[in-house]
């Protein structure tokens, strides 16, 4: 049991948690600093916000907030947050080692562009297979036959286009890309093990998260950090790959202790 850390830098101005701390360059690049002396093994650049509400950013902006950030990190392991071809090639081409995208390769130039580079690529679910997430009601009974037919349509379909199995991680996605009710979050989570099943590496982000905060009975995004901790632990007891989190040493340290216990 040895899960991959990514930690979070919103390069944006509307994310849910922290949207607009990090939109400067140099801000960016020192809190990724920070993260990877805390023990991250990836960093997730972002540039444009799934928030519901959250501005449209042309690709040219995510490219002029991306690159100097990537400069910065070239010796670090860099996954780019876009479902925007043009950003993803752009990133690769400068060093980037991994693309999360929140429309699962929605694009068939998407697909063009992982099939060039060759390297590993999320695809994450959402209800709505957009690059925002809803503010929806999702359904807990129906939410994991939902994924498993999503993911393995998809799979299915890039493969035929020519994608390697080897590159594909799967999202099964959190917070209002399920519903805005807690209880499709909860659900996923108590269904990890199933998902595994999908035969592909599993790459889960709780941070933060809505359901968090519903289960916590409201608590606004900076305040679900003991949630966030518990439900990391619990999907790495289930056996996912990566965790994508804000809050890298809390994780880190957790896992320490975890990996004694089990030795």
């Amino acid at each position: 049991m040895n899960p991959q850390i990514v930690g979070i830098v919103n390069i944006t101005t509307d994310s849910f948690s922290d949207g607009g701390q990090f939109v400067e360059s140099e801000k960016a690049i020192a809190h990724a600093q920070q993260l990877l002396l805390q023990g991250a093994d990836w960093l997730d650049l972002g540039a444009e916000s799934s928030n519901p509400d959250g501005e449209r950013v042309s690709a040219a902006e995510e490219i002029a907030r991306l690159t100097p950030v990537i400069q910065a990190l070239n010796s670090a392991r860099l996954a780019i947050d876009t479902y925007k071809p043009e950003v993803m090639a752009h990133c690769l081409a400068m060093g980037a080692g991994m693309i999360n995208d929140i429309t699962a390769l929605k694009s068939p130039d998407s697909v063009e562009v992982m099939k060039s580079f060759r390297v590993p690529v999320v695809l994450m679910f959402a209800r709505n297979q957009g690059p925002r997430a809803e503010k929806q009601l999702g359904n807990p009974e129906t939410i994991l036959a939902e994924i498993e037919t999503f993911f393995a349509h998809r799979i299915e379909q890039l493969l035929k286009s020519g994608l390697r199995e080897e590159q594909i991680i799967l999202d099964p996605g959190m917070g209002f890309f399920l519903g805005s009710n807690p209880e499709p979050s909860l659900r996923v989570l108590q269904g990890l093990e199933r998902l595994k099943k999908l035969g592909r590496p599993l790459y889960v982000c709780v941070s933060r998260k809505s359901f968090i905060g519903s289960v916590l009975g409201g608590r606004p995004p900076q305040e679900r950090q003991y949630g966030t901790l518990a439900a990391e632990i619990w999907a790495v007891l289930q056996g996912v790959a990566y965790v994508r989190t804000h809050a890298v040493a809390p994780l880190r340290d957790a896992l320490r202790v975890l990996q004694a216990i089990q030795m």
